[in-house]
């Protein structure tokens, strides 16, 4: 368990970088260029989502149950899923309106994603992850929102509604795709069965 928590802070910390500290990135940028920081950054980002998939793994093989939720959260949590898999596809994309509604689909997705998967998990490693996925969200929401307020932050702007179609159909795919098998495959375990 002390694994994980060091993984999660680890993966909190340097997915929060630009925020918590502007003047460590800009000064990286200024040093390394802009490309190897982004290389570097990327390896460093990959190597903290690994650490938190296999902690995770190690602290649910020795936790225990906090609740037992109901059957039905179950299908609640599928179709939060459905909207999270949309946003995230918008947040890939140029904005539509989905991008300009929530400003931050990414990061709405990552929220939904969590609250989801809180709804359906009752293990204590389980809550302990999505807890903090979900805690990490909501902060940064406000730190951006604080920031856009003060105009250090710009929304990227609307560009067209065929983006929103994009990300409705890719979102709608990769939901059918976790359920069918994608999930079990990446997780080890398959979202129907549960």
């Amino acid at each position: 368990m002390l694994l994980l928590l060091i993984c999660l802070l680890f993966f909190f910390a340097t997915h929060s970088l630009r925020l918590i500290a502007p003047g460590f990135r800009s000064d990286m940028i200024a040093r390394m260029g802009e490309g190897p920081w982004k290389g570097v950054y990327s390896l460093v980002s990959i190597v903290a989502i690994v650490a938190v998939a296999y902690s995770f793994d190690q602290a649910r093989q020795v936790t225990g149950m906090l609740y037992n939720p109901p059957i039905w959260m179950s299908h609640i949590a599928l179709t939060l899923m459905l909207f999270a898999m949309i946003c995230l596809a918008a947040s890939l994309l140029p904005a539509g309106h989905i991008v300009a509604k929530t400003k931050h689909p990414l990061i709405l997705a990552v929220k939904i994603w969590a609250l989801s998967h809180l709804l359906a998990n009752g293990e204590t490693s389980s809550v302990i992850l999505f807890a903090s996925f979900l805690a990490w969200g909501v902060v940064m929401r406000i730190i951006l929102k604080r920031r856009a307020r003060a105009g250090e932050t710009v929304t990227r702007p609307f560009v067209s509604a065929r983006y929103d179609i994009v990300a409705l159909v890719l979102g709608v795919v990769l939901w059918a795709a976790m359920i069918w098998k994608l999930h079990e495959w990446l997780i080890g375990v398959q979202p129907l069965a549960m």
